[in-house]
């Protein structure tokens, strides 16, 4: 059986495991003939939590021999939770699932749920490793690693808990692990991080985001294609800004951490910013890169909130221009300020939920049939699907997994693209202007 790891939650989490696999493998982990299964948890919603431990129990019923391992933010934050659990042979912490040391250590079959728990304290960790993986998400992009944990405590978040204080990998080695990737053959890397915008507060120097990112662009220079996971706008520096603005390289797409687009919502989850804020700052990168999509998280029905502050949340998916939503129904988190507010009933917070939520496929509904007719530049993901420059899904029928294909938009259905290679539509324009004269 090997070693199998379910990844719940973020992209980080997806990287994460990728390492996780190949630690677990060094040490021997899975080499008898039980296997072993690894859940890297998420911990930033209650049902992340609850889905997690119902795909714990389904695997002990499906492999009640294979040895389960349990770790990532869940683990961290509620480690004797998971230990409780009878299916459950380990709990390990957000820095010892990344060691192989860490599952050569692991407690044996049988051993209370205390014997089982291996987590050390997240906020006593101050550095960040660049570990580098050659393979992750198929064969179309590579993820890198440049940050971890957060300094900000936001009235909602538990993952400061989970991931521990903003710590960077140097610039040095996320150039030289770039380098090594695009060698490797990868078109399209993705920067990734809890809080990437605080990148380089506690390296010499203090460099920013902005200064990392031009950094690859300009000592990468066959890389092709380089995204940001995701940024929080107030704290995006002018040399960011001028890289999105500039470099044809970087992607036409940002994915903001907004939360709320009502102020006295953003206060009282401890934001740094203003709707205002965010309204500025999409209006001024589109009018330095036209072409640039903004996606966003936003959480629904938070406490306080009433309906006339939920519907400035609804505005600013126009107001800024968004186009692709990840919407969150607030979930109290125990031990967090926002969990002893005054909560909203669960049928209120779902409704708003489900309001939101079409707002953003109307959106991007919008966002696609814009597209139709286009020209467009398409990393293939798997066979018939693929990513456009602005994230946008698209079905095409050319090209290998980590192919890079031109290609026009003909269509829509449903929520993706249809695109057509360039080159053969362009035969086809061509018959039609010559049967026509």
């Amino acid at each position: 059986m090997g070693v199998e790891v379910i990844s719940f939650g973020c992209r980080l989490n997806t990287y994460e495991s990728a390492v996780m696999k190949r630690e677990a493998e060094e040490a021997g982990l899975g080499e008898d003939a039980r296997g072993a299964i690894v859940f890297n948890t998420c911990a930033v919603t209650a049902e992340a939590v609850r889905q997690a431990r119902q795909q714990i129990r389904k695997a002990r019923r499906e492999n009640p021999d294979a040895r389960i391992v349990v770790t990532g933010c869940a683990a961290q934050t509620e480690p004797g939770r998971f230990a409780d659990m009878a299916e459950v042979d380990a709990v390990i912490g957000n820095m010892e699932k990344l060691t192989a040391e860490s599952y050569r250590r692991l407690p044996n079959f049988g051993v209370s749920a205390e014997e089982k728990i291996r987590v050390n304290d997240i906020m006593s960790v101050t550095e960040t490793a660049g570990h580098m993986i050659d393979a992750i998400e198929g064969r179309s992009r590579a993820i890198v690693q440049i940050q971890n944990g957060c300094d900000h405590r936001c009235t909602f978040c538990i993952i400061p808990y989970g991931r521990g204080n903003s710590r960077s990998v140097p610039m040095g080695a996320v150039v030289e692990q770039m380098k090594k990737l695009v060698a490797g053959g990868y078109h399209e890397v993705v920067l990734s991080g809890v809080d990437m915008t605080s990148w380089g507060a506690d390296l010499p120097g203090t460099p920013k985001l902005g200064n990392l990112v031009q950094s690859i662009l300009r000592h990468v220079p066959d890389l092709k294609r380089l995204r940001l996971s995701s940024i929080d706008s107030i704290e995006a520096d002018p040399a960011l800004i001028e890289a999105v603005a500039s470099e044809r390289r970087f992607m036409p797409h940002l994915h903001l951490s907004l939360q709320a687009g009502d102020n006295m919502i953003l206060k009282r989850m401890k934001r740094r910013h203003s709707r205002e804020d965010s309204i500025r700052f999409c209006a001024d990168i589109r009018a330095k890169r036209p072409d640039i999509v903004f996606g966003a998280d936003i959480i629904a029905g938070f406490p306080t909130e009433t309906e006339a502050m939920f519907d400035n949340s609804l505005a600013i998916v126009d107001e800024c221009g968004l186009t692709y939503l990840h919407v969150f129904p607030f979930s109290p988190r125990e031990g967090t300020p926002a969990a002893r507010m005054p909560q909203l009933p669960k049928a209120v917070v779902k409704e708003r939920a489900a309001r939101l939520r079409a707002r953003g496929e109307a959106a991007h509904a919008t966002h696609l049939e814009r597209l139709v007719g286009s020209r467009q530049s398409i990393l293939i993901e798997r066979e018939g699907l693929g990513r456009a420059e602005n994230f946008t899904l698209c079905r095409i029928d050319a090209g290998l997994p980590g192919e890079i294909v031109d290609a026009i938009m003909t269509g829509t259905t449903g929520d993706i693209c249809i695109a057509r290679p360039a080159a053969a539509a362009d035969t086809a324009t061509k018959t039609t202007k010559d049967r026509h004269g």
